[in-house]
Parts: C-alpha cells; structure tokens; sequence
C-alpha cells in the first residue's frame, strides 16, 4: 500500500496565503480603531472592506480546494472551516458595528481562532 500524494496547489497556496494576510491585518486595522473609542470612521471604514475583502478570498480558497484538493482532506475541511468561520465572523461584525455588544463578545475571540487557522492551514499545505 502506498501512501497517499501530499502535493501543494500553488492557487490554493496564494488564496490561502492572502486570506491569511487579509485576517492579520484585520487584527492590526481594528486595533487603530479600536485606539480611539471606535470614534475614527475612516479605520472602522478599512476594517469593513477588508472583512469583505478577506471573506471573498477564503471562500475563493474554499472553491479551489473543493475543486482540486480533495485527496487532501486535511486542507479541504481546514480550507472549508477557515471559509465558514470568516462569513460567522463577518455577521458578527456587522451585528457589532450596529451596536451589537454580544456580538463583539464573540466577534474578537473567533478572530483569534481564525488567526489560529489562518497560521496552521499555509504551515499544514507545506509541510503535507
């Protein structure tokens, strides 16, 4: 029996990457927010756009693993869940920036789990 092919998408790879990139600077841009009160409009504006922003490019990610990566389980059902969590959690910020405060009790620690993913999942696709 051999073992199974742990081969890398390059487009998976870079979709990944870049949805990774787009949750850590939503951390950074909320934090500028944040800095003030949440009173400057124009880094609650930047934190907005980039959660739609991060959103497409992890269900793109989430498009091409269904399409190319299914003898990868592992990073399909990671691919998936990263995809998942970031439309949870770009509800959750629009229920927040509504004034929502039991939205933003869990809108900030699913940020962290999604930070979590989004460092585990491009580790996970190259190291197979």
């Amino acid at each position: 029996m051999t073992a199974p092919t742990r081969t890398r998408d390059p487009l998976h790879s870079a979709l990944v990457g870049l949805t990774s990139l787009g949750v850590l600077l939503q951390a950074v841009w909320a934090g500028a927010f944040l800095r003030d009160g949440g009173r400057d409009p124009d880094w609650v504006t930047v934190h907005q756009w980039g959660a739609g922003v991060t959103l497409l490019l992890g269900v793109a990610a989430a498009g091409v693993a269904v399409a190319r990566l299914q003898h990868r389980s592992d990073l399909l059902v990671g691919t998936l869940l990263l995809a998942a969590l970031l439309a949870v959690e770009y509800v959750l910020g629009l229920q927040a920036s509504d004034g929502g405060a039991a939205a933003t009790v869990v809108h900030v620690p699913l940020a962290m789990a999604l930070m979590g993913i989004a460092v585990w999942l491009p580790l996970k696709a190259r190291t197979g």
